[in-house]
């Protein structure tokens, strides 16, 4: 679909909506945006398949991908439901672009019903944060990556009595999914379909089994650590972390968290990450067994009324 201007967009700037042939192009563009706030980058590009392949996402109508002057990508968006995400390039930050995407997404939020719109900033991208506010978004919750750092290897406690423990193996995935979702359950809005779960873990190309750890009771799952190891960072990562309710309070998310940082570090890595939010409460259980905050970001949320913003 060949590139078109638009009234709303800043002059010289072209968009179509964005095509799984621009999972790159779009990883790039993120990319440059991670490293110009952090120093590094953290998102690998099956993170972006992943989004492009989200259930409901219709690409033509609810992404865009906006191109410079010199045809290079120059910034990108896409509304599902209640949520939303903008990034921008360095290169072409300063322009109104930022305020260009934002409006469309409140535009297709609203065409799409919905009455609520929230999108994700970290907390360094003041120019983002100021941008929302003024537009009439206020904070939700707030997100933590937190970081361990593993110079020796690490030592993993022994199972609570009845627990047993082995690597996360094919016919896993339906147990996994019903044990991670019921225990998000607790602070999610919308719980996730399979799809929908699958692409964001044990589908992406980076999930890595042999560092997913999974405990049972008998024959029943208790809990699970499903992690990932996303190319060129140099890092583990872990996507999900859940124990069944009435396993909690036993030590197992210490100790399956711990074999996730020791298979890790046998593998070379010296560094494991992972994301949560003050939904959960969980920030004091990571920072029990060594975990320290790298940075954090800021659900920014605004009400929609008939379809057209605030």
């Amino acid at each position: 679909m060949p590139d078109s201007s638009s009234p709303w967009l800043p002059v010289g700037y072209r968009s179509r909506p964005a095509t799984t042939a621009d999972v790159h192009a779009i990883h790039r563009l993120v990319a440059a945006c991670e490293h110009a706030l952090h120093g590094r980058v953290t998102t690998g590009s099956d993170h972006i398949t992943a989004d492009l392949a989200l259930p409901g996402l219709e690409l033509k109508s609810d992404t865009l991908l906006v191109r410079g002057p010199g045809g290079e990508p120059a910034g990108w968006g896409w509304v599902k439901g209640r949520r939303a995400t903008v990034h921008v390039h360095p290169d072409h930050r300063g322009r109104g672009l930022g305020g260009s995407l934002l409006g469309w997404t409140e535009t297709r939020a609203g065409r799409l019903g919905g009455d609520r719109l929230a999108q994700t900033v970290s907390d360094d991208d003041h120019a983002a944060v100021a941008l929302l506010r003024s537009r009439g978004y206020s904070p939700l919750v707030t997100e933590w990556l937190l970081e361990i750092a593993m110079p020796v290897e690490p030592e993993v406690p022994e199972p609570p009595a009845g627990i047993t423990v082995r690597p996360f193996r094919p016919g896993d995935e339906q147990a996994a999914y019903q044990l991670t979702e019921d225990a998000f359950d607790e602070w999610q809005q919308r719980r996730k379909t399979y799809e929908e779960w699958a692409r964001h873990t044990v589908e992406r190309s980076s999930f890595e089994p042999g560092a997913s750890p999974v405990a049972f009771a008998g024959d029943q799952m208790v809990g699970a650590v499903l992690s990932l190891d996303v190319p060129d960072t140099g890092e583990g990562y872990v996507e999900r972390v859940a124990v069944r309710r009435d396993h909690r309070d036993r030590g197992i998310a210490r100790m399956l968290l711990r074999d996730t940082f020791r298979t890790f570090h046998r593998r070379g890595k010296r560094t494991c990450t992972l994301w949560t939010h003050s939904d959960t409460g969980a920030l004091s259980l990571y920072e029990r067994i060594g975990m320290t905050v790298r940075r954090s970001s800021t659900v920014y949320g605004k009400a929609l009324t008939t379809g057209r913003p605030k």
